[in-house]
């Protein structure tokens, strides 16, 4: 290597050592930036192979010029003549000579190098004959690294730029024309050493060419038992799990793969005793014994189901896995074997594969509970049952819910009496042995008592209201549970699933509130937060039976509301809100008074003092209390008859001064100003029509909310009013709607307004609820907005918007310019039908298709420019098939305009990052496309075009040239 050579990567060597050095973050941009310029560079080619072939590079500088040339091959193999492909696949079979015993990371990026040059040189037929003589027999890794990779590049070439005809036939010579002469070779290779029978690097090249080769052919095969020879050795054990459970995976087909699976099976079942063997020594190991057993099961479900004594060995190997697993560690791996098992026996047709495995799923919930108990220190330390380990108790956590649903899966399998019981007589039996030894300072054994509690609280949600056995007998012992916290917050949490059942036994109604309540006074914040949650249920679902106490609530929540996080404040205030809402219609007005005016009284002074002193603390403690308010307004919905005064709609008229006052003087506290407006909100969604009389006053708010805060809560609540005062509602008088309209437009005027003065950066939650809101507007007033004119600068607005980043406002806007354009033709997206018309489809009045052809044609070539450059440079991904929406709506409206704006489009991108020939290429499939009337295909072309640009050029945000956006401008 020369002087001269060193000098040509120097660059980026010193580019490379400034982003792993102590520099600051320009010079780390400035660094990124000039190799990124760098890897796209022609440059790079000759670079590449340099760094590689010098001995005076690292590592590290060999594998990123590595995988620089995988790109290069992937992306810009177009900047090589065709003459010169076959010395660039010389040179690497070079490179991979010279790499072929390491380091492997260089080595797998070579291959997938060559794997990927292999796929574009269509001209290249013998692929592996020249790579097995060019890298010798002694080669072995490498070569088995190679053919790793080769399937799987070939099958997500999906980034290759290559025709679908081209790419198939390269697939048919590469894989399946391949196929019998790899199995050969690694049947050859396997049998060549023992240490090559054990070799990863087989067992990996064996899974990969799994694709292709068929199963059956591997099974019948000595692969077979290379693969389970494999699983006993060390070094390949890993490798050769993930072989196996490939196989398993292919065999799915239970009805096409029978004679396989009936062969994997007992080889399958030789390796059980390694569950007991692992269990005692390697928990590694035992997590890959159990994979495998747990994915056999998943694989053959369907099997196991028709066929439960021939494979009752297998469920019961994985329940052993369950129950040996010490460390908890390994037990997850079967939770979806015991879900799709249970799926399938709970059908009628597998009624007797059910009752073959009813013991096994009882056996499971007792396994299951004992591995939900927490664990017990070696010290009498309980404070800290983990030792520090804040991720272990949290992974513990979250584990523990994983197997309440499996315990919900058994209840499925040996009914809900059966499990309930396991849980009910670990609770009696715990009972006479130790609690009488229970102090108020400690709790013997409360692990086997809290996990019982656990498990009644997770299979709640499978037990009736009915249910007349297990219940009536625990739940007298759970409210006589010793006062321990996690005993005491469980016993809550669990009585709590349980409400619904409650409300149809009231007789155990009284005791169970009772020892809630008592939770309120805990030492414990968790068990308040517990004590809270369950109130709430109980109000929601035994509302009935406390609509008598409504004086005795009162007082109490009165007294610990403001003891109460804030969460707890919300769940506590809608489980009195709901007992509010089963008095009769005519307390309601009264009940509402009783228990909102002091939440009134409070939140008038809090307002006062964040007047005084707008702190964050303060302003959130204004916002919490409006939120208290709408919860009474949510779940109190009585009902009136349309002439009745509606006394929920009284009340709200009487606190909405009150609101309005709030909202005038905090501008600037968007948590209040949000909280207010779904107040608002939520009155005219619960109270539908009825709130006419306040309708006026609350539109007025609305309008001089928004145009003073530029908030987009104040469009949100506009949303409600829209949907319930439009056109055609029941109740609803045609000046009123028309006066709504009238609402509608001001507030698109002052949005218009706003986006004239701010950039579409500074405004992206405005400007999801505008779009939202404009949905609704086309639905119930196309009419009055796209014959208005208020319809094109709305629309252009829409378009300028489309240079934003985040998901949810780009979303609404492609959402309404979708619906937007539909009703450029003559069956638009609405849900309104003509009762006359035989029509299934709503029909189109032909003025208003016009109207917006002639906007589509005066704006569509920005609005195209717009949704490709988003496409290619700076769209998230989930908003790419909204985008791609937008781009078929607008060519099956004017196909050959639209063709000839994506053509401008991209004629404006950069130079040099399109490939010689990709664009005429992409012109002419549209124009073939849509000569045979397959419009919708356009649509596939454009994302493939788009997505390929997008991976080739991964461009700066800014900088684009000619295609940046111009600013939105607004002079109404």
């Amino acid at each position: 290597m020369t002087a001269a050579d060193n000098d040509a990567f120097a660059p980026v060597m010193a580019a490379m050592a400034t982003m792993q050095g102590n520099v600051d973050r320009a010079q780390k941009l400035e660094a990124n930036t000039y190799l990124e310029a760098f890897q796209k560079s022609p440059e790079a080619w000759t670079t590449t192979h340099a760094m590689l072939a010098s001995s005076d590079t690292s590592a590290e500088a060999k594998l990123f010029a590595a995988t620089t040339l995988k790109g290069k091959i992937v992306y810009d193999l177009d900047q090589i003549p065709r003459a010169a492909l076959p010395s660039l696949r010389d040179s690497i079979l070079s490179l991979l000579t010279t790499f072929r015993d390491g380091p492997r990371p260089i080595r797998t990026a070579l291959c997938v190098c060559l794997a990927d040059l292999a796929i574009q040189y269509l001209e290249w037929k013998d692929v592996l004959s020249v790579v097995g003589s060019s890298l010798g027999s002694s080669a072995g890794d490498c070569i088995l690294e190679f053919l790793r990779v080769l399937p799987e590049e070939v099958t997500e070439s999906r980034r290759i730029n290559l025709s679908e005809e081209d790419l198939q036939n390269r697939t048919v010579e590469l894989l399946e024309d391949n196929s019998s002469q790899v199995l050969g070779l690694l049947i050859q290779y396997s049998q060549s050493s023992s240490s090559a029978a054990s070799n990863p690097r087989l067992l990996e090249c064996i899974s990969s060419w799994l694709r292709e080769v068929p199963t059956a052919d591997i099974v019948n095969s000595p692969l077979l038992n290379t693969i389970v020879h494999a699983i006993s050795q060390e070094n390949s054990f890993e490798a050769a799990v993930d072989c196996m459970c490939t196989l398993y995976q292919d065999t799915r087909d239970v009805d096409e793969n029978l004679e396989v699976i009936t062969l994997l099976y007992p080889r399958i079942m030789e390796l059980r005793p390694k569950i007991a063997d692992s269990a005692e020594s390697d928990l590694e190991t035992y997590k890959g014994i159990t994979r495998l057993f747990a994915e056999a099961g998943e694989a053959w479900a369907v099997l196991i189901a028709r066929l439960p004594n021939e494979f009752r060995g297998l469920v019961e190997a994985v329940l052993e896995c369950c129950a040996r697993d010490r460390d908890r560690d390994a037990v997850q791996l079967t939770f979806n074997f015991w879900y799709d098992l249970k799926q399938l026996i709970t059908l009628d047709r597998y009624q007797q594969a059910r009752n073959e495995f009813a013991d096994i799923y009882a056996k499971l919930v007792d396994i299951m509970i004992k591995h939900l108990e927490f664990p017990t220190p070696e010290d009498t330390d309980e404070i800290d049952l983990f030792d520090g380990d804040r991720e272990q108790e949290e992974k513990f956590r979250e584990f523990r819910h994983q197997m309440g649903d499996v315990l919900k899966d058994a209840c499925e399998v040996i009914t809900v009496t059966e499990c309930l019981s396991k849980p009910f007589e670990l609770i009696k039996a715990w009972i006479p042995k130790y609690a009488r030894l229970a102090t108020e300072t400690k709790v013997p054994h409360w692990q086997e008592l809290e996990a019982p509690l656990f498990a009644m609280r997770a299979m709640g949600r499978m037990v009736s209201a009915e249910e007349s056995v297990i219940l009536h007998q625990v739940i007298p012992l759970i409210v006589q549970i010793p006062n321990h916290e996690k005993l005491r917050f469980q016993a809550i949490m669990a009585i709590a699933r349980y409400t619904e059942w409650t409300a149809q036994h009231p007789e155990f109604l009284e005791p169970q509130l009772n020892f809630v309540i008592e939770g309120f006074s805990h030492e414990s914040k968790e068990v308040v937060r517990a004590a809270a949650l369950a109130f709430k249920f109980f109000g929601c679902d035994c509302k009935k039976l406390l609509q008598g106490h409504l004086e005795q609530l009162h007082s109490f929540y009165d007294k610990v509301l403001d003891t109460l996080p804030t969460a707890s404040q919300e769940e506590v205030t809608e489980g009195v809100a709901c007992v509010v809402s089963a008095q009769s219609p005519a307390n309601i007005y009264k009940s509402m008074k009783l228990y909102c005016d002091p939440i009134v009284t409070r939140l008038k002074f809090r307002a006062n003092e964040a007047g005084n002193d707008p702190t964050k603390v303060k302003i959130e403690a204004v916002a919490d209390t409006v939120l208290l308010l709408t919860l009474f307004v949510q779940n109190i919905q009585p009902y009136y008859s349309p002439d009745e005064e509606n006394q929920a709609v009284t009340y709200c008229e009487e606190i909405l001064p009150v609101l309005s006052a709030i909202a005038e003087n905090f501008r600037q506290a968007t948590p209040i100003l949000e909280r207010i407006c779904r107040c608002w909100r939520y009155m005219v969604l619960s109270y539908r029509t009825a709130v006419l009389p306040m309708l006026p006053s609350l539109a007025q708010q609305l309008a001089a909310g928004f145009e003073s805060t530029r908030q987009g809560c104040f469009l949100w609540a506009t949303d409600a009013v829209l949907r319930e005062f439009s056109t055609g509602r029941e109740f609803v008088d045609a000046a009123t709607s028309s006066a709504i309209y009238k609402f509608l437009e001001q507030q698109a005027l002052a949005f218009l307004r706003i986006m004239n003065d701010l950039p579409p950066a500074d405004l992206p939650d405005v400007i999801e609820d505008f779009f939202r809101l404009l949905l609704d507007a086309l639905i119930y007033y196309h009419q009055q907005l796209i014959m208005g004119p208020i319809c094109e600068p709305i629309f252009s607005a829409a378009i300028s918007t489309l240079t934003l980043q985040q998901d949810a406002p780009l979303t609404a806007t492609l959402h309404y310019i979708r619906d937007f354009l539909s009703y450029g033709t003559s069956h638009p997206n609405s849900s309104h039908f003509d009762p006359q018309s035989n029509d299934p489809q709503p029909s189109n009045p032909t003025e208003i298709s016009s109207k917006v052809q002639g906007i589509v044609s005066a704006e569509g070539g920005i609005l195209v420019q717009r949704i490709m450059t988003g496409m290619m440079f700076h769209f998230p991904r989930d908003c790419f098939p909204d985008a791609s929406g937008v781009l078929l709506a607008l060519f099956q409206m004017m196909p050959q305009a639209v063709t000839q704006w994506v053509r401008g489009t991209i004629g404006m991108l950069p130079a040099g990052t399109v490939k010689n020939g990709e664009a005429e290429r992409l012109m002419n499939s549209i124009e073939t496309k849509i000569q045979s009337g397959e419009v919708r295909k356009v649509r596939a072309l454009l994302q493939d075009f788009t997505n390929g640009y997008r991976r080739r050029n991964v461009a700066p945000r800014e900088g684009l040239g000619r295609l940046e956006a111009q600013r939105f401008k607004f002079s109404g």
